[in-house]
């Protein structure tokens, strides 16, 4: 059942890639989005088959692959990966949907697609810490090649620093996986048991520090994080929903999976340091948030912020906290994602991101107001309101971690108070007031303006993730039941009160 979750998107990539002729782009794009149909409701099936009761793995399968190596085909869910394949599966359907204006070689743009669908698929459902390590890279390609083909005027310079940087944190991520192996005089890869356990404090610190480096670039985190505003403000609409939603949540499940589930002895060691740096990326990317003109860019500086809450969890490692850990992830994938669509629709319509430029896109009459008001919500929930996934995720992380942390705590809501600051700046400026155009030129007034008006069925994916998001927030047991039992069994209190005891927290 796993399996079909990977080989939907990949053998589907492969079909497109080899389609005869010069097919139309357009029919090219509803193959893409029918297998993807397909490969969500697979991953609805295998919701029905997942019991939220059980906190260890389930539905594995495995077969022997390269024994000698440690290299072992296992896959299985629980209930961290189990809302993360989820969001995958809906998120790469929207960037499919979204996808409309794509006519320049359309069979390698949407096979690339369905790769990277499959490899984070493969990356959430691996058991063994070699085949992750296979998913993980197997996405990197693919998206270089949408930002450096399909992105735009900066693409190369954007595209090239991102491959460095991921590059970067895959080097380190392969050599502590290897350096665990190496230390423990061990060729099994497997999740468990876990035999980090056993190594001396000076074996583990280094290991999990290349870790925690690794996938601090990739979810990012300050000063990691320089790679992602180029790369989204080069890269198309539906890329930007995938690189956020789905692809920034590989770093952050790392960390909780890898990190902190390999090596818990270091982890309590470092949590106080680790909450530190939380703080100081949630204040970082709210405050850079807050300088930017670009919306592009400003939405891009508030995943830096947002991700650094997802760090401060897995620092205090309480059951609450670490249930927190994945409301957020969820909840930012599909915020992210909503946010990037209608900064798209706005960018299609007026031809500008620019917040100098746009004024009055909530007009009635003559702007965006479907858009408008869906920013509206988008940024409500970002900025934490009750009755939104947003405000359920943050209450959660500051209650879990505000007892083990609290001054770290306090900073991190600082910055969450930032986060409404830094989207009323956008909100007030480019959907409220007289709709028109300002010309940078100083001698030139506003000019009026009519936008375009869009088509309701292009924003039904917008409508669908702003469901989603209310949904999340008014019944929050739909994510909760499915991850509850696996969050408890990840919390790593009798580790970290031991840390306490030995002077290890101070």
């Amino acid at each position: 059942m796993l399996t079909l979750l990977l080989l939907i998107p990949l053998l589907g990539a492969v079909g497109l890639g080899l389609w005869p002729g010069n097919p139309d782009a357009a029919m090219v794009r509803r193959a893409a989005i029918a297998l993807l149909v397909v490969q969500l409701l697979a991953s609805l099936r295998v919701l029905l088959a997942f019991d939220p009761g059980v906190g260890g793995m389930q539905l594995q399968e495995g077969i022997s692959w390269l024994g000698s190596l440690g290299l072992e085909y296992r896959l299985g869910i629980d209930g961290l990966s189990m809302p993360l394949v989820l969001v995958n599966g809906a998120l790469s359907l929207v960037a499919a949907i979204a996808s409309r204006d794509v006519q320049a070689r359309p069979r390698l743009y949407f096979a690339l697609l369905l790769v990277i669908s499959g490899a984070v698929n493969g990356a959430f459902l691996a058991n063994n810490l070699l085949l992750f390590f296979l998913f993980y890279e197997l996405e990197l390609i693919p998206l270089w090649l949408l930002i450096s083909v399909w992105g735009g005027a900066n693409r190369a310079y954007a595209a090239t620093k991102f491959l460095i940087f991921t590059a970067v944190s895959g080097v380190l991520i392969l050599g502590a996986f290897l350096g665990l192996a190496f230390t423990t005089g061990s060729v099994d890869f497997s999740l468990s048991p876990v035999t980090s356990e056993h190594l001396a404090m000076a074996s583990q610190m280094p290991l999990l520090l290349a870790l925690l480096v690794g996938f601090g670039i990739k979810i990012p985190l300050f000063p990691f994080h320089t790679w992602l505003p180029d790369a989204h403000t080069e890269a198309s609409t539906p890329v930007s929903v995938l690189l956020a939603g789905v692809l920034l949540k590989l770093g952050t499940y790392g960390l909780l999976r890898f990190c902190m589930g390999l090596f818990p002895q270091a982890w309590a060691e470092l949590a106080p340091g680790l909450a530190i740096w939380a703080a100081v990326s949630v204040l970082f990317g709210s405050l850079a948030a807050i300088a930017q003109r670009d919306m592009k860019r400003m939405v891009a500086y508030s995943s830096v912020g947002h991700m650094g809450y997802v760090l401060l969890a897995a620092a205090a490692a309480t059951p609450v906290s670490l249930l927190g850990a994945v409301f957020q992830m969820v909840s930012h994938g599909l915020i992210s994602a909503l946010l990037f669509l209608l900064v798209g629709a706005v960018y299609r319509a007026t031809g500008t991101r620019d917040l100098e430029v746009l004024r009055g896109l909530l007009n009635p009459e003559r702007g965006l107001p479907l858009t408008g008001s869906l920013m509206i919500v988008g940024v409500m929930a970002s900025a934490g309101l009750p009755g939104m996934a947003g405000f359920i995720s943050e209450f959660l992380v500051f209650r879990g971690s505000l007892n083990a942390f609290p001054v770290a705590t306090l900073l991190s809501m600082v910055g969450s108070g930032l986060t409404a600051v830094y989207f009323l700046l956008l909100v007030n400026r480019a959907f409220f007031g007289r709709l028109a155009i300002t010309p940078r030129d100083p001698q030139s007034g506003p000019i009026d303006i009519r936008l375009p008006a869009l088509n309701l069925i292009d924003q039904l994916p917008s409508l669908a993730l702003a469901g989603a998001v209310v949904v999340i927030g008014l019944w929050p047991a739909s994510l909760g039941d499915i991850s509850e039992a696996a969050t408890n069994g990840m919390a790593l209190m009798p580790v970290l009160l031991a840390a306490a005891g030995s002077g290890g927290l101070g």
